[in-house]
């Protein structure tokens, strides 16, 4: 099938919604279809030349199968939205994939076929209106939806959906690059790392990320490794000086690291944690994102075969369970100070942890989230 995306999102850029976008068109890819992916062009970007090449794109962001990258020069955001449906009724696609709101609405009207990502509920001035004329209009069309609670708060502020309208598809890994790690020992070896019980992070800094209980953790805790791995440049120096501050001589944060070496430093790990707060920040700076979250790190973290340590937050128990993670309040370090003593005092349970999340792991591969997305929708071949 020939499929045209459009996505919003900056190419080549560290937010999770670029990642996530090229991770969800590279799996249509990979799974046969003839897709081209329509993004706005860079900002300031004035030569071919200075976009990246597919080599480059494939390291940043862990891709293999090829697809095709569009850049869209366009005056303002704003017009990017109408400008890209424009741009993908000329290459007379069988079915439109988006996220922006705009351009799902503009496709329909278009008579093109729309699948919709949905990740957060409708926000600013305008975003509920553009969703409910997407609702309310005719023509061929799915929404993905990454997790029940979307689902379940969309449906409480604009109706119930209809049979068919929509299919779950919390975001994913791919499986076959967390194949063959290495132990934690030899990881912690490869990267360079001082061999000690390690406690690794992966993400941005944003605020309600745990940054904060990190710091109370590796204070509780001296002689175990902390490794934060990800981040901005500005949030990491903050974060370093913070953990200097404290004399904290057991925290490391790595800054940036391309996606396809993640796999490597969570293999480095004894214990991977997910400390987010009850209120999350997201690149945008706002959002419901510890209510309807699906953080991509979940999965990778599944796959990676680790024992994990999660804040209960109930969004996350549609992913995570008893048999693969440890969940704690994200207010009680004290809590999770216990949970982490248990479990490195206890290879055992963490081994029992680490095989049922690779288990788990396999339900969830991005090609699979494809598929599932768009079968028996109208149009599909």
């Amino acid at each position: 099938m020939k499929i045209v995306a459009i996505s919003a999102s900056q190419v080549p850029s560290k937010a999770a919604n670029s990642i996530q976008a090229l991770k969800a068109v590279h799996a249509l890819a990979h799974n046969g279809h003839d897709v081209t992916l329509i993004v706005p062009d860079a900002e300031n970007a004035e030569e071919d030349r200075k976009r990246p090449t597919w080599p480059e794109l494939a390291t940043f962001y862990g891709l293999h199968t090829e697809f095709h990258l569009e850049y869209l020069p366009v005056a303002s955001r704003r017009l990017f939205f109408a400008s890209a449906v424009w741009r993908a009724r000329q290459h007379q696609p069988d079915l439109l994939y988006v996220w922006p709101l705009q351009s799902a609405v503009l496709g329909l009207l278009s008579g093109l076929p729309v699948i919709l990502e949905m990740h957060d509920l409708p926000s600013g001035t305008f975003g509920p209106l553009w969703y409910r004329t997407f609702r309310a209009l005719g023509g061929k069309k799915r929404q993905a939806i990454i997790t029940g609670a979307l689902k379940q708060a969309l449906e409480a502020e604009y109706g119930r959906f209809s049979d068919g309208e929509v299919v779950l598809a919390p975001n994913g890994v791919e499986i076959e690059r967390f194949a063959h790690l290495p132990d934690p020992p030899i990881a912690r070896r490869l990267l360079n790392l001082p061999e000690a019980p390690t406690l690794v992070c992966a993400g941005h800094l944003y605020a309600g990320r745990g940054a904060e209980l990190f710091l109370d953790l590796a204070a509780r805790l001296p002689g175990v490794r902390f490794l934060w791995v990800g981040g901005n440049p500005r949030d990491v120096e903050t974060w370093q000086a913070k953990a200097q501050a404290r004399a904290l001589n057991n925290v490391l944060f790595t800054g940036f690291v391309h996606n396809a070496q993640l796999p490597l430093y969570q293999a480095a790990a004894d214990i991977l944690l997910m400390p987010y707060e009850r209120e999350i920040g997201i690149s945008s700076g706002a959002g419901h994102s510890a209510q309807v979250a699906s953080p991509m790190k979940m999965f990778e973290y599944l796959a990676a075969g680790r024992a994990i340590i999660a804040s209960d937050l109930p969004v996350f128990h549609e992913v995570l369970n008893e048999t693969n993670a440890v969940f704690c309040p994200p207010e009680r370090p004290g809590a999770w100070e216990g949970a982490i003593r248990a479990l490195l005092d206890d290879p055992q349970r963490r081994q029992a942890l680490a095989c049922q999340a690779r288990t788990n792991a396999a339900r969830y591969a991005w090609t699979e989230r494809a598929k599932r997305i768009l079968e028996g929708f109208a149009g599909n071949s």
